[in-house]
């Protein structure tokens, strides 16, 4: 992503490498069907920043026997941080006329936290799922420079350190090794190997505890730096460890430069949304990366050199750092401007992302090459290159904080009032945002239901069950589930205590009471299946007098493929198991409206109805056709209420009530209101 650095090291395949990454990620990002794994550019960018910064300070390190780090970072605030910050600005003023309003707070919270290097952290408290979002930040971009920004800021104190302790331990067994600088350098090796060895292994198990902070966080990223960095120590640039015969060499390398190549090209081809990543599969493009950097330095006859130096592959890779800046806003925008609820075609994600180039280009010749290179910038001193980073950071900050108090005070409701109505089949659709709107836009993601403060819905990690009882009743429902069970409980709560029975509640977030094998935020889910056979085989021991069972019918199912026939067998074993102990009863599950209705409401103050979807489009999956098929098939009760939520298509509102708090969840709210719909369905059973 970041500029070459410095022009003595330049290699013209490397900038053929930095061409290669970046369009693999652009493509990506407009969704061409050919670079489904396009995001492992970043891990090309990630490992060429290794290599060519630890080249440069060992190349400082041992022609002056020190680092002036000053210096060195006065060098990359020049190179980085102008183009960085001026598209940063451009985004954050564009992101305030094409965002929706309920968006914007979000966006502004975003380019703080980029604004002071964190972007990366701010997203993994986030939780978000980069390679799954459904209404992603315009910023979100910007992560992979948070990572790079906080590798810069320990790298080279680090490296420095270790080459003092190398040259010490050196010193202290002068006679039993090597000649010295061959020494030192294996020394280095060593003891780089295993710090980077301990950022693998932590980047492997966090993907499979906590995916999302295992992508952003700069310690389990840390390592694909370092596979850079190792081949900058391990092959210097003029000298080798070990030389074999000139052709034999050049033939080697070459292979091995084509080899690593046609790795990165695979996983561009191969790898997908769904892929588990960062963990084990991050391995091959980082290796590929440095197969491509070690082959490229020794066989520029037979590698891929000649075709990674052609004028336009040079020119993609010289503007890669303002075309990896650009291009996400541009795409992103466009899409923010029409609505997530309305994806852009893919003629015009590739339009868009073809015409980021001449504007990276502007970006490349106005801002980033006068910041490196004019005479002016170069004279300035470092300090005084830092302290002006840091004053641009600090204005950018304070101008987000005062926009942020701007958009707090901009209404997200019309001026009318809208009358609460009954629950009806069909529903009463509300074609404007309501001024008594229950919950209000502002507050709409936050009206969940009672389980999560109470901590009865358990999260990712918990894999033991965890049962809450509401109510004193004898006889007792049970609520088996993921948080689309969850989301009944206001309703299922109502029920429960107008008949006399008590409710207890088994959810836990994402994972289905089918037993099905599923992902969750990007790694196989193995706490859910340790979850959900701990409650049955509960239920089974302690049997309630009837159990509900809801669930999300179309997770992210761990092995891909003909998910119908996984659900279905997963509800067979489910129900098997649990119905000869008590009474089974299926709730249908609920609209996935694809994005929050939430954003579209806020653009659509007066026309609500923009934002309804077709029931045709938001109840039709193969999964569900699975769910009802399945509890036919077994005679067992199915309730379904979607049509207290759709006629022909599913409103946003419902007289006065909001109808979800997010893409696929019903606002509490709402969902107590179906409590008589629901009590009278379940009625039969009780």
């Amino acid at each position: 992503m970041t500029p070459a650095a410095s022009d003595r090291s330049f290699r013209p395949d490397i900038q053929g490498m930095r061409a290669l990454a970046v369009l693999a990620v652009v493509a990506n990002h407009a969704g061409l069907p050919f670079a489904t794994g396009g995001f492992v550019g970043v891990d090309v960018f990630f490992v060429i920043s290794g290599y060519l910064i630890t080249a440069q300070l060992v190349r400082e390190h041992g022609a002056t026997g020190r680092v002036r780090f000053a210096a060195f970072y006065g060098r990359r605030a020049r190179r980085i941080l102008p183009a960085s910050f001026a598209v940063l600005a451009a985004t954050v003023v564009a992101a305030m006329l094409c965002v929706a309003p309920a968006l914007r707070p979000q966006v502004l919270s975003d380019a703080i936290a980029t604004a002071l290097y964190v972007p990366n952290l701010a997203f993994a408290a986030q939780q978000t799922d980069y390679l799954a979002n459904t209404t992603p930040s315009v910023l979100q971009h910007y992560w992979s420079l948070g990572v790079e920004e906080q590798f810069y800021l320990v790298w080279p104190a680090l490296l420095v350190a270790v080459l003092a302790l190398a040259g010490w331990i050196v010193r202290r067994t002068g006679r039993r090794m090597p000649a010295p600088a061959p020494a030192v350098r294996l020394t280095v090796l060593v003891v780089m190997s295993v710090l980077l060895l301990a950022s693998v292994i932590a980047c492997v198990v966090q993907t499979s505890t906590d995916q999302p902070l295992a992508f952003f966080s700069p310690w389990t990223r840390a390592w694909e730096f370092g596979a850079g960095a190792l081949a900058a120590l391990a092959v210097r640039e003029g000298a080798d460890l070990v030389r074999p015969p000139s052709r034999l060499r050049e033939t080697c390398t070459a292979v091995l430069a084509w080899a690593g190549l046609a790795v990165i090209v695979g996983c561009c081809v191969l790898y997908t949304a769904t892929t588990v990543f960062p963990g084990i599969a991050v391995v091959a493009p980082v290796l590929g990366a440095v197969a491509m950097i070690a082959g490229g330095r020794g066989a520029p006859r037979f590698g891929p050199n000649r075709m990674l130096a052609l004028p336009p592959v040079l020119f993609v890779g010289a503007i890669s750092y303002s075309l990896y800046l650009v291009h996400w806003p541009v795409l992103d925008l466009v899409q923010a401007s029409v609505g997530y609820e309305h994806p852009l075609a893919l003629w015009a994600t590739t339009g868009l992302a073809v015409a980021s180039v001449p504007v990276a280009w502007l970006l490349y010749r106005f801002v980033e090459e006068p910041s490196r290179r004019s005479r002016r910038s170069v004279a300035v001193r470092p300090r005084r290159t830092l302290i002006a980073a840091l004053g641009s950071s600090a204005l950018l900050v304070g101008a987000c904080v005062l926009a942020l108090t701007v958009t707090s005070a901009t209404p997200l409701a019309s001026d009318r009032i809208a009358a609460s109505v009954a629950p009806s089949a069909p529903p009463v659709e509300t074609a404007y945002v309501p001024a008594n709107l229950t919950p209000d836009l502002q507050h709409a993601t936050d009206d969940d239901p009672a389980l999560y403060s109470d901590s009865c819905e358990l999260d990712s990690k918990a894999s033991a069950p965890h049962p809450c009882r509401f109510g004193s009743g004898e006889q007792t429902i049970a609520l088996f589930g993921d948080s689309h069970a969850a989301q009944w409980f206001p309703a299922l709560r109502r029920v429960a205590a107008g008949a006399g029975y008590s409710l207890v509640t088994q959810t836990k977030s994402g994972c289905p009471a089918a037993a099905v094998e599923v992902d969750y935020k990007g790694a196989p889910y193995a706490s859910c299946d340790a979850w959900r056979a701990s409650v049955i085989a509960q239920l089974q021991a302690d049997p309630p007098d009837v159990i509900v069972l809801a669930d999300y019918v179309d997770p992210v199912f761990e092995h891909a493929g003909d998910e119908a026939s996984q659900w279905e067998h997963g509800m067979r074993s489910t129900i098997d198991a649990l119905a000869p102990h008590a009474k089974v009863v299926v709730l249908a599950d609920t609209p996935d409206m694809g994005t929050s209705p939430v954003a579209c409401l806020s653009a659509h103050l007066t026309s609500a109805d923009a934002c309804a979807r077709r029931a045709s489009t938001v109840l039709d999956s193969a999964t569900r056709d699975a769910q009802k098929r399945t509890a036919a098939a077994l005679g067992v009760p199915m309730i379904d209420l979607n049509d207290y939520l759709c006629g022909t298509s599913c409103p946003a509102i419902i007289g006065d009530t909001l109808v979800y708090r997010d893409s696929h969840h019903l606002t509490a709210t709402f969902a107590a209101e179906l409590a008589g719909p629901l009590g009278r369905r379940l009625a039969p059973l009780l």
